[in-house]
């Protein structure tokens, strides 16, 4: 076996995993433990599912490690990803007690993530003393912003006093596309990507570099999602509140888990069952549907502006790159783009191709964040 990174993303209930070699992009192993702390915390892999109801973190972990142990010789670094780098951060970091304060600094920005991430540094920094631990963010991508692009019309002093500005998110992913971009389209230097997944974000890329994203200060402003809102007048939320009698805890709630495609559709967040339903002639699944397609096109016509001009869209993430219906109705939409329909067809799901043939170039790019993060910490350890 060739050198190896490990790749650890600990959610607030969930930890991703894989076992990376970075240059042959070869996984040897790749897992997800769920529902941690639950009766249904168990974890997935290749070689089965381990059950371990009511486990916490630290036990959860011991039990990743342990599947571990006949890689163990062969890993030459630990990396992690990290929701939030606030304004410290705008590349991957080699983990250091100092890194690691800037980290909790950030926590108050990311609440349910950052110390979940940071729970998953702190035990394999110990596990794996004499190994690089390297942090990824999610949010560093998008530090190259300019202030027009990043800051809300409040009063400045909320920005000065409590860094509330535009952070974006998706960055590992609107980054690995952009690299990916310059080798599919090398004459491309101005482009918008659609990450579609549960999660979704658009991202405005001129000459290499985040100039736009449509997350914000959290990751539930802008489009439509699996079950967040995106772009609300906030002014309905008092008028909400009153209505249902929810406070600010229970409208986030309603806001976060209980809107987007889940909350107009009235049947599920995820866009394969509502396609199925939109054939059938379900009428709320097809609005979703219609909604979602209308305000992700809004949004990247909108997005001409911070490019001057896009030479390319690119789609991906679990709807992007497996749902040609939403391609083309959104593509539809756009009268700067225009479709091959014969190249859109033939295109298989999931793989990386061009779908126009004349015109400003459409494509579709499989994200790969894991491999991302591996590359980044193989290149960070390599220079130590």
């Amino acid at each position: 076996m060739n050198d190896t990174i490990f790749v650890l993303n600990c959610g607030s209930s969930s930890i991703k995993f894989q076992l990376i070699e970075p240059h042959s992009h070869e996984v040897i192993l790749k897992g997800l433990a769920e529902n941690i702390g639950s009766k249904r915390c168990q974890i997935k892999h290749a070689g089965g599912t381990l059950s371990l109801p009511g486990t916490g973190y630290e036990e959860v972990i011991a039990a990743i490690l342990e599947l571990l142990q006949p890689y163990q010789a062969d890993i030459k670094g630990i990396g992690h990803r990290v929701v939030h780098g606030g304004e410290h951060f705008s590349e991957s970091a080699l983990i250091t007690d100092e890194v690691i304060a800037k980290i909790k600094d950030c926590n108050s920005l990311a609440p349910l993530h950052n110390p979940a991430n940071l729970k998953g540094i702190e035990i394999f920094r110990k596990s794996f003393p004499m190994l690089p631990n390297v942090a990824v963010f999610d949010t560093a991508f998008h530090m190259s912003l300019q202030k027009q692009a990043y800051l809300y019309a409040i009063a400045y002093e909320h920005y000065e006093k409590f860094h509330v500005r535009r952070y974006g998110f998706h960055g590992t992913s609107h980054r690995f596309i952009t690299m990916e971009a310059e080798k599919l389209l090398p004459h491309a230097k101005n482009i918008i990507i659609a990450h579609l997944g549960n999660g979704a974000s658009v991202c405005a890329v001129k000459n290499g570099k985040s100039v736009d994203t449509s997350m914000g200060f959290t990751p539930l402003e802008g489009l439509v999602m699996g079950t967040r809102s995106g772009d609300i007048d906030p002014g309905m939320l008092p008028f909400l509140g009153k209505k249902l009698d929810l406070n600010t805890e229970g409208l986030l709630q309603m806001l976060n888990k209980e809107s987007g495609l889940l909350g107009i559709s009235g049947i599920s967040s995820d866009m394969r069952l509502l396609e199925e339903e939109m054939e059938k002639g379900n009428k709320q699944a097809t609005l979703a549907i219609e909604i979602f397609c209308y305000r992700l096109a809004k949004y990247i016509a909108s997005y001409e502006v911070p490019t001057g001009g896009a030479d390319a869209l690119i789609f991906t993430g679990g709807i992007g790159e497996n749902s040609p219906l939403i391609r083309k109705k959104v593509i539809d939409l756009l009268p700067s783009f225009t479709l091959d329909t014969k190249l859109h067809q033939n295109l298989a799901r999931g793989q990386a191709g061009i779908i126009s043939s004349k015109g400003k170039t459409i494509g579709v790019i499989p994200t790969n964040e894991e491999l991302l993060i591996a590359k980044d910490t193989d290149d960070i350890r390599r220079k130590l």
